[in-house]
């Protein structure tokens, strides 16, 4: 990783008249976003928001013993990934091999990567990335008898001794990957158990498609998922199929993160379990979907401090061509949007740089 790297006008919205500089001397150029000074449109990450969501995240898994891998794909940055690690981060989480490849530039030990792994070409990746380091830890996921077949028919055609540790992953019906049910549970973490290739540490799931931000609906939806994962982790784990120290329960955890507390804390499991929440969001956080689902957790736990946005992108306005509406120097390629548009938050006068909060009402289109 390199903290102070290089800054030109080859990063978007660095001043094409503005002499190369590193990142530490940023602050020295005096440069003010709403005067003017760089070209928009111009993302900014707030620092205090970014320090305490990531401290507040970390405090609240602490309170509650369960270890904490943040999903990394949420910034793909390795000083973000520093800052997390540093902060008491178990671990990290990623959806490829290559993600992973990045995070090794933070110094990570532990990963999960949150997805199936199985083409030739990403397990010749992650074996050369565990040859590369003794001391790294991955586990991916598996969700059935062909994906591990793949694995097998990988290591017999390379002649690979590998064996890579595996989370068997639980699903829900009509949404993404994971087994569905209890006996397909069972055959793959059996088949896996005796297959030279992979080493089952644990169970997975993620329950983020799941809420739909009201409690009604998603303190029992989640409740149910839970209770699968559980009845799957007794049934493996009554069998030998898990390991003697510590195997792993991981969720998700980025909109109801406290429903799935349960789970993470080995509830009605006759021995202990490593406990990983996965979150990925919570460290810049945003003004929509996510606000709103965490107002939902603020309620059911009782919470009186939270976490803040603290991302930003700044545009200018560059036509209103008729009332009511205004067209910003910013377009799909500059911002992405998720399950919804961006949304406006604040807004300064030309020639002011203090911002005020913008007018309600208004909504995003493309």
């Amino acid at each position: 990783m390199q903290p102070d790297f290089l800054i030109d006008s080859r990063h978007k919205s660095f001043p094409l008249t503005a002499q190369p500089l590193r990142a530490s001397g940023i602050a020295a150029r005096g440069w003010n976003v709403l005067a003017d000074d760089l070209p928009y449109p111009l993302a900014v990450i707030r620092q205090s928001a970014l320090a305490h969501n990531a401290r507040w995240m970390q405090d609240y898994v602490e309170r509650r013993h369960v270890a904490f891998a943040p999903h990394g794909k949420t910034t793909m940055s390795p000083q973000l990934f520093d800052l997390q690690l540093k902060g008491g981060a178990w671990g990290l989480t990623f959806a490829t091999v290559h993600q992973l490849s990045v995070g090794l530039e933070a110094g990570v030990r532990r990963a999960i990567i949150a997805n199936q792994v199985m083409a030739p070409a990403d397990l010749d990746g992650l074996d050369a990335l565990l040859a590369r380091d003794d001391g790294l830890h991955v586990w991916f996921l598996v969700d059935s008898l062909a994906q591990l077949r793949c694995i097998e028919e990988w290591a017999q055609a390379r002649g690979s001794r590998r064996v890579f540790d595996v989370l068997l992953e639980v699903g829900v019906p009509g949404q993404r990957t994971g087994v569905r049910t209890l006996e397909e549970a069972v055959a793959l973490a059996q088949a896996a158990h005796v297959s030279p290739a992979v080493r089952l540490g644990g169970i997975e799931c993620y329950e983020g498609l799941i809420a739909q931000c009201s409690t009604e609906h998603d303190a029992p939806a989640v409740a149910e998922l839970v209770r699968r994962v559980i009845e799957i982790a007794k049934a493996c784990d009554a069998q030998g199929w898990l390991p003697s120290d510590n195997p792993i329960l991981s969720a998700g955890g980025s909109g109801v993160f406290d429903l799935v507390m349960p789970l993470l804390q080995g509830a009605n499991l006759a021995r202990p379990f490593q406990g990983v929440l996965r979150s990925g969001c919570y460290v810049t956080h945003d003004h929509g979907t996510y606000r709103r689902l965490l107002k939902q957790v603020e309620q059911r736990e009782g919470l009186h401090d939270s976490l803040q946005p603290a991302l930003e992108v700044w545009a200018m306005v560059q036509s209103v061509p008729e009332p009511g509406l205004a067209l910003l120097t910013c377009g799909r390629r500059d911002i992405s949007h998720d399950m919804e548009m961006p949304s406006a938050q604040r807004w300064a006068p030309r020639g002011v740089v203090m911002p005020q909060a913008a007018p309600g009402g208004g909504k995003s289109m493309p």
